[in-house]
C-alpha cells in the first residue's frame, strides 16, 4: 500500500491538471510521432521509431506515477492546523545558530516545493529536521559538511 501524500487544495488542483495535459495532450503528440516515424519505412532500422516509443514508454510512466500519487492523496484543512508545533503546511521562521540568519519557509509536500517561493519539502533535510518542533526549540539538521542547527522562531499557518 502507498503512503498517503498532503497537499494544499492548489498543489492537488495542479497536480490533477498536469496529468490531464499528460493523458489529453502529450499522449496523443507521442501517438502521431510514433505513426510519423513508423510512415517512413522500415521499422527495424528506424531509430526515430525507436526514439518515439521509449518516449511513450516514458510518458505512460510518468502517468501511472502520477495517478499513483493522486490515489493515495489527501487535502489538509488548513483552518485545522495546530500552530504550537511544526507541520505539514506551517509556515515557520527560523534563525540559523551559526550566523544569525534568519529565513522563513511553508513545509509542503514534495511535489509542491519551490524554494524560490518559499516553499521546501517536508522530506527535505531542513523541512524533516524542523517536523515536530516548537516555538524556541532548536532543531539539528544533518547537511554533507555536518549539523546546521535553526531556531524556531514562529510558526503560523500558510
Amino acid at each position: 500500500m502507498s503512503k498517503v501524500s498532503y497537499y494544499t487544495a492548489e498543489g492537488l488542483k495542479k497536480l490533477r491538471d498536469e496529468l490531464d495535459h499528460l493523458k489529453n495532450v502529450e499522449r496523443l503528440k507521442a501517438s502521431q510521432a510514433i505513426a510519423e516515424a513508423r510512415d517512413k519505412g522500415d521499422l527495424s532500422e528506424n531509430a526515430e521509431y525507436d526514439a518515439a516509443k521509449e518516449a511513450q514508454g516514458l510518458l505512460e510512466m510518468r502517468i501511472s506515477k502520477m495517478e499513483a500519487v493522486l490515489s493515495t492523496a489527501r487535502i489538509i484543512d488548513e483552518s485545522q492546523l495546530d500552530t504550537s508545533k511544526v507541520l505539514v503546511l506551517s509556515t515557520v521562521r527560523i534563525k540559523n545558530t551559526t550566523n544569525g540568519m534568519e529565513m522563513t519557509y511553508t513545509l509542503v509536500a514534495e511535489s509542491e516545493a519551490d524554494l524560490a517561493a518559499g516553499k521546501i519539502s517536508v522530506t527535505s533535510p531542513i523541512g524533516k529536521g524542523l517536523l515536530g518542533k516548537s516555538v524556541g526549540e532548536i532543531a539539528e539538521v544533518k547537511v554533507p559538511n555536518g549539523i546546521m542547527k535553526f531556531e524556531v522562531l514562529e510558526i503560523t499557518r500558510s
